[in-house]
Parts: structure tokens; sequence; C-alpha cells
């Protein structure tokens, strides 16, 4: 009886769900991409997704648009499943127009990100789009704005995951920019705000989309991406992991995982890794490995400011987030870049319920008149700012050094830490000893017969005096001076102490953090 309206329905849900066509579809898998929807069905759980404006098209006339119409108009929204938790999920079809952005493409977007908003759940983007579609003008324009406005005030309400699958130019890039993480693919995934042939026109510079704008650059000369890898497929399985540690929302706790074991058994190699010289670096990571739920750890921001590591770890079975100096890179110093990257990380922690965990090793901030002139007094006040505004669960490790500012920037008790450790042969002191020595007994050492011997035994006093964590311990400054190997336990033990922390900060519309 409605057999005809049946089957008007059969034909418009498969002529939907060809994109731009077998032609288009073709071309994006000979470059090695996959489809809108492929990526959906590879993102998330099998059979949750649930399609919401297949059939809106556009509403151009102008250019000879109105001849060419594409039901779902270069965008798959809707929502469905990640690990049995709800996200929403938006991924632009590059085979349709270019994946450009229209009115319509954009308010299909716009809607998937008001029901994330309305409903506490995860928006993730997937970006192949050629950007602004030009035949509509002002009208693609304001589209873009919508987003972004939707974008900025959802930011620490929601998690909101960006993954760049293809062009991201102009406009486009600042939607990504906004939301909290950013994944590229490496060799088929560009973000610029102009491309390569503007650059040269108003430049001069000859470069290319891969040197503009590819993944590796963003990943370690901007550090716009937090995340890389070779395909689509690990892009989409990275987003998958990323989402463990997170809750749903800014009201939520993470999930907490079934833990098996010893929550307090030692690891004696922890007593062993500090090298004897103080001055010889170490990777802070098999320290974060080893203390943490063995495998668990997702290091962010990998190959950006390497002298300080942050990412996602377990500790029995709980979420944390980790910010670690790096004596590995430029001997762990704090500068620039490594500032922006642990403010960014510390206040997407804070903002989502993610206790925060800190190993701290720091000589200082890096000295220069590169670092002056580009701001590293503001830059580094970020990450100050960031910490001391932080009300969730925060713990530190002082694992060796810990000088002057960066002393106090590092999670300190002073600035609202909720545990202090720290190890024995930490150094905690205003500055290294030898530098020390040289300004607080100049004129002993200078009136000195023997200046070098002088100098050395005035280092060796001050050592004694300060190269060590007892006078912080004596203050309070430090909760407890621990044995390596007792650093799991004693961490598992404060984190569950602090995990009903209420703190509040004062009633303000929002702070003025030092952009």
């Amino acid at each position: 009886m409605h057999e005809k309206a049946f089957d008007k329905l059969r034909d418009k849900n498969e002529k939907a769900l060809l994109g731009g066509g077998e032609d288009r579809i073709k071309s994006q898998h000979k470059k090695g991409k996959l489809t809108a929807r492929e990526r959906i069905e590879l993102l998330l759980d099998k059979g949750s997704f649930e399609e919401i404006g297949k059939f809106v098209t556009h509403r151009s006339h102008e250019f000879g648009l109105e001849k060419q119409k594409f039901l779902g108009d270069g965008v798959v929204t809707g929502y469905g499943k990640i690990n049995g938790r709800l996200v929403y999920v938006f991924s632009q079809d590059f085979t349709v127009f270019g994946g450009s952005l229209s009115e319509t493409h954009a308010e299909k977007i716009c809607k998937i990100m008001d029901l994330a908003m309305k409903n506490g759940a995860p928006v993730i983007g997937l970006n192949d789009s050629g950007g602004a579609r030009i035949q509509e003008g002002v009208v693609s324009l304001g589209g873009y704005a919508d987003i972004f406005y939707r974008n900025t005030i959802a930011s620490g309400v929601i998690p909101q995951i960006s993954a760049i699958m293809g062009p991201c130019a102009g406009g486009a890039v600042y939607s990504p920019a906004i939301t909290d993480f950013v994944h590229m693919v490496e060799n088929t995934s560009y973000m610029f705000v102009t491309g390569p042939n503007v650059v040269k026109t108003v430049t001069h510079e000859d470069v290319t989309l891969e040197e503009l704008g590819g993944a590796s650059t963003h990943a370690a000369k901007s550090g716009v991406t937090q995340f890389t890898a070779p395909n689509e497929v690990a892009i989409l399985e990275q987003i998958r992991q990323l989402l463990s540690y997170m809750p749903q929302n800014c009201e939520e706790d993470a999930p907490v995982y079934a833990f098996e074991g010893d929550l307090g058994v030692k690891i004696p190699e922890l007593n062993t890794i500090i090298p004897e010289n103080p001055n010889q670096p170490y990777d802070i990571k098999e320290v974060i490995e080893l203390v943490v739920d063995q495998g668990s750890f997702m290091e962010v921001h990998k190959d950006f400011a390497e002298n300080i590591v942050v990412g996602f770890a377990r500790l029995g079975g709980r979420s944390l987030g980790i910010i670690a100096n790096q004596p590995a890179s430029l001997a762990g110093v704090l500068d620039i870049n490594s500032s922006r990257k642990g403010a960014r990380f510390v206040r997407f922690c804070d903002s989502f319920n993610i206790p925060l965990l800190v190993f701290e090793d720091v000589p200082g901030f890096l000295p220069g008149t590169d670092q002056e002139w580009n701001g590293i007094i503001s830059n580094g006040a970020k990450l100050l700012y960031a910490f001391c505004e932080a009300t969730v669960p925060r713990v530190t490790v002082i694992t060796r050094k810990a000088y002057g500012g960066a002393y106090d920037v590092m999670n300190s008790k002073h600035i609202g830490a909720d545990m202090n450790y720290a190890w024995p042969m930490a150094e905690i002191a205003v500055m290294g000893a030898k530098g020390a020595a040289e300004i607080i007994f100049r004129n002993e050492i200078q009136e000195a017969e023997d200046s070098q011997a002088k100098l050395d035994e005035k280092v060796a006093e001050y050592t004694h005096k300060f190269a060590n964590p007892y006078r912080a311990a004596a203050r309070g400054f430090v909760d407890e001076v621990i044995m390596p190997e007792d650093t799991r336990a004693k961490l598992i033990r404060a984190f569950e102490m602090t995990q009903n922390k209420a703190e509040k900060l004062p009633r303000k519309k929002h702070g003025n953090i030092p952009l």
C-alpha cells in the first residue's frame, strides 16, 4: 500500500550513502584516505551510529549551484558510542564539493554541538575540507563563526576533539584550534591560515604544503597538534584511547577501571634511576612508566617542547594527568614552549576533574635574549597561573632538582598542592651550589690564595646545607621525604585521600590568564 513511499526512502538513503558518487569515492581511496562514513564506522562502537540530517541539501542559487545538490551537503553528522559511552560526531565528506562548508553544512555541525552540550557528551570533529564554499560568500563565513562560538561556549564543559584528515585551511583551522586536542595524519593532512601560493605572493617564501602545515610541522614546531599517526585508522584508535581517560563532561569524573594487583608494591628500580652525578641526564618517562599502572601512560604533545612531558595515565585504575620535567632534554629547564604546553594540559585536566601528578626535576628557567624578548615572563606565568587556579587533587614528587622560581611554579606547596614528596637526593634551593657559592662567598673566594680550592670548599659547604630536601621538610614545604621505591604506594594513598577534595575559587566571571 505504501510501497512507493518506502521505495522513495530507500532510494534517498542509497543516494545519501554515496556522497559525491562512486568516482569521487575511488579518488579518495587512491589518495590513501577513507570516506567520511568509513571513518565514523571505525571510530564508533560497531552498529552504534545514528545519523542526523542525512537528507539536508544546500540552499544556494548562485553560480549554477542549484543544479548540483548532494544529500547531506558534504558532512555526515550524528551520535553513537565509544566504549559504550555516548559521543557526538561530524565527519566532513571531501567527495561533496571538496568538503567545503556551506550554510546548511554549518547548521548540521551546530545542531550536534548543541545536542552535545544539552546532553553532556564529547564532540569529535573529523575535518576534511577545502574551506568555505566560495559560491556562498559571507553566508559560509557566518557558518564558520557559528561553529567557533559554540566551540568556545562548550570549552571546559564537554571534551572536544578534532582530527585533521585532509586539508584544513583559512577559517577552517580555528575550530580545531579552540578544541581540546588535535590529531593529524602524517603526509595527508595539512593546516594553515594561508596556503603556499599566498605565502609566496606575499612573503616570496617557497614552501611546500608539508613544510608549511603538515603533521610533523605542527607536532614539533608550532605545537598546534597534540597527536600524529601514520594513517587514519591509527588516528581513530588514538581518539578512542584518549576518551577513556576523561569524563563525559565537567560535572562527572573520569571512568575508574578495575585494577588487580598489589597497590602497595615497592619498585626497587626507582632507587637506582637517578645518576650519582647531579648533572647527568636520565629519562623521566622511565620513572613515569614504573610508577603508573603498566602500559597506561598516553603521552600528549610528544614532539613539542620535549623538555616537559605531559600525558594521561592510570594509578590503581584511576585517571591522572601527568606533568614532568624531562632532564634528558635541555636538562629539564622551563622555557616558553614548555610553559605553554604544560599550562594548557593542566587547564584541561582541571576543567574535567582529572587529578594532577607532577614529577619535578627542574634547574630553573632558560636564560637568554631569545627567551626574554619573546616573553618568557608572561609565558612562564601561564604555567604558574594554571597550577594556582587548579582545584583538582594535586601531588608533586621532587626527584632531584627544584631550583629558583621554577620550584615555585612546578606545583609547590605554596601554590596549592595537596601533597608534596621528595626523594632523598632532592636538591631544593634558590640555585645550584656553584652559582650560589660564587655569589655568597665572592669576597672570600677572591681573597683566598687558592681561589679554586676555596670555591670548591664553599660549594661543598652550600651543598651540605641546602642541596637536600630536609630544609624544605623542616618547614613543611615537603610533606614527606620518601624512598623512591615507595613512590607508587604513597601516590595511590595520597590520591585516594584527596579524591573527595572540595575547593572553590572566589566568585568571579573569569580570571585574566597572561595569554
